[in-house]
């Protein structure tokens, strides 16, 4: 991921200060300590630069010619990827310690007991922020059931091979992209699918603690009547469903229809139909905004009965419908040119 020594993403500018003070002030109310030798203070020139998406947030950051430590509060929720551009950064994540460059990069997993990290002078990277209802949002759906322990990442990712030179192509032609007038990443809906493009590629190929529970769900391609049942379900989800729809729309009886949802998809289709409403209904959630109405919400994606919905979402997300509402973050507009 070697590149240039100008900036990235000045079109998106979050934070630029030359002044310790206002450094350390901006990074503390964001969770983060940070210590910087007083003989580099005059070298020091913090530039982050960023977008801020529902569940996901993708940004460039510098520190000039100072070297400096950041450590983040054991509070933290999001899961971390830092991508260096130029230079090297030094992770020490609980007992782990990794030297990162362009070619590889570290994921911190919020679990982790302690972590600090060493950004080299001149240096400059590339950080991904995935909040945890995101990651666990979609790790459900994955498994086809909530997960029991939060997610542990492996802390590093090798940039030059694999999924993870895969990875860093995207990402640097995201930010390419949106340094160009008229990015189609201003596009809610391209938003949207570019944050559920990394999420899934991030659980399905990098190792953590739940990559073999997804593994052994790897199943050949469905039969017809699953296929056909799912585009069903799909296009019915505002609607009540029930199996002798499913049968009807499939052509086959609805023993044989629950035999090769469990095969194929590990749940029933009626299970199948309640997590698809639940994804739907967390994607409008997320977009939807603050002072929205969770039961309307809901209603419209065919849940009727808001108290077991609520029991249902929180197990499914590990945090209640009001509380992604309240959480889900606007995209950032892009600012007019002079």
């Amino acid at each position: 991921m070697q590149l240039g020594t100008a900036p990235l993403l000045e079109k998106l500018p979050i934070f630029h200060s030359r002044n310790v003070e206002e450094t350390g002030a901006f990074l503390r109310a964001k969770g983060y300590r940070f210590d910087i030798a007083g003989r580099q203070a005059r070298l020091l020139d913090t530039r982050l630069n960023g977008l801020y998406m529902p569940g996901f947030y993708m940004g460039y950051v510098q520190y000039g010619g100072a070297s400096v430590v950041l450590s983040p509060s054991p509070a933290r929720t999001a899961t971390w990827i830092h991508l260096p551009l130029r230079g090297q950064l030094e992770a020490t994540i609980g007992r782990d310690n990794v030297v990162c460059n362009p070619n590889l990069a570290t994921i911190i997993s919020p679990m982790r007991e302690s972590c600090r990290l060493v950004s080299e002078a001149d240096s400059s990277r590339i950080q991904l922020s995935l909040t945890k209802s995101s990651l666990t949002g979609q790790l459900a759906a994955l498994l086809g059931e909530p997960p029991t322990a939060p997610l542990d990442f492996a802390p590093t990712i090798d940039l030059a091979t694999g999924y993870g030179r895969s990875l860093a192509r995207y990402v640097l032609t995201a930010v390419a992209d949106l340094e160009q007038a008229g990015s189609v990443l201003w596009s809610p809906t391209t938003i949207s699918t570019f944050e559920q493009f990394i999420v899934t590629a991030l659980l399905v190929s990098h190792p953590h603690n739940y990559s073999a529970a997804l593994r052994r769900l790897e199943k050949p391609i469905a039969p017809r009547d699953v296929r056909r049942a799912i585009d069903y379900i799909e296009a019915h989800l505002d609607q009540v469903v029930t199996v002798a729809d499913l049968a009807t729309a499939t052509g086959v009886a609805g023993r044989t229809l629950f035999k090769h949802f469990s095969d194929f998809k590990g749940v029933s289709p009626m299970r199948y139909l309640r997590n698809a409403r639940l994804r739907q209904v967390r994607q409008a959630l997320l977009r939807a905004d603050p002072e929205a109405n969770v039961t309307e919400i809901a209603m419209s994606t065919g849940f009727t009965h808001m108290g077991r919905f609520s029991v249902t979402y929180r197990a499914h997300f590990g945090e209640s419908p009001s509380e992604t509402l309240r959480d889900g973050r606007p995209v950032q507009q892009p600012r007019k040119q002079p």
